[in-house]
């Protein structure tokens, strides 16, 4: 698993939110010494991700719980498989159930909707990225299950690359300009980040080319047509990036004219969670 800092301060968030002053219908009715064993097993066929966080929750909840992983992170399932095994205070299973299947089954989601528009783009090139659309405290959760899926993490935030957005470029007053004042700033502060930008049209992508002074260029919204085409324009001179619009009837014809990556929003915002489920053993 990739390193995830402050990975157990956002389960124990988790859990307050879910518990609050106590799991009451577990303190209701299950004796404090029992004891049992759960399983949790697959409904339904996809990607695992998250074995790791599901199993630190176990942990969080009850030091003294045995969780022992059948499948790992980045694993085919099979309606019936089992993940996990977990044994030891039966209360504490309990407590622990819902928090642990949320993250796992919203991380295999992701994942197992990656590794299908993955496949999608077998034999060519591009590779599909994820964006900034992630819940919030879980982006890195979120990028990790792309990873698991097979896809290609974009940057992380608004720090660790610089993306001139149509936005920042109507703002700085053209597109010359906003790079310009990008390299500026990036010398003046020592920080020797990556810069992207969005263009529009094929004009715009033209005053970019003329200039330069980027790394990669984002065609947004273009249609397959038009993406060709400026394909061709730049070259190979600049990476590309195709966004906006791409559905699973287009996506292949996307990357077909030859674009380097495909970013896809909803890899992570549309995403139906995978079918998980915990029972006695």
């Amino acid at each position: 698993m990739t390193t995830l800092p402050d990975i157990d301060k956002l389960i124990e968030m988790a859990l307050g939110e879910d518990i609050g002053d106590g799991d009451h219908s577990t303190l209701a009715c299950i004796p404090h010494d029992a004891t049992g064993t759960a399983k949790m097993v697959a409904k339904q066929a996809g990607v695992l991700c998250g074995a790791e966080v599901g199993k630190r929750v176990f942990e969080l909840v009850d030091g003294g719980l045995e969780v022992t992983l059948a499948k790992h992170d980045g694993d085919s399932l099979a309606p019936g498989d089992t993940v996990m095994t977990v044994a030891g205070r039966s209360g504490s299973i309990l407590t622990a159930e819902r928090t642990a299947l949320n993250f796992m089954q919203r991380l295999s989601g992701i994942a197992t909707e990656t590794r299908r528009m993955v496949a999608m783009l077998d034999g060519l090139h591009t590779r599909l990225l994820d964006t900034r659309k992630t819940t919030p405290n879980m982006r890195l959760l979120e990028k990790y299950a792309v990873k698991c899926g097979g896809g290609t993490n974009h940057r992380i935030g608004l720090y660790d690359m610089v993306m001139l957005k149509d936005n920042h470029i109507d703002f700085a007053g053209g597109v010359e300009q906003a790079i310009d004042r990008t390299h500026e700033y990036l010398r003046r502060t020592g920080r020797g980040l990556k810069i992207e930008i969005e263009v529009r049209s094929l004009d715009e992508l033209r005053r970019v080319l003329a200039h330069g002074g980027v790394d990669r260029i984002m065609l947004d919204n273009f249609d397959v047509a038009t993406l060709g085409e400026a394909v061709r324009l730049i070259g190979g001179r600049f990476e590309t990036e195709a966004s906006g619009g791409i559905t699973d009837a287009t996506l292949r014809s996307y990357a077909e004219t030859g674009v380097d990556f495909i970013s896809v929003g909803a890899l992570t915002h549309h995403i139906k969670s995978l079918d998980l489920s915990l029972v006695k053993k």
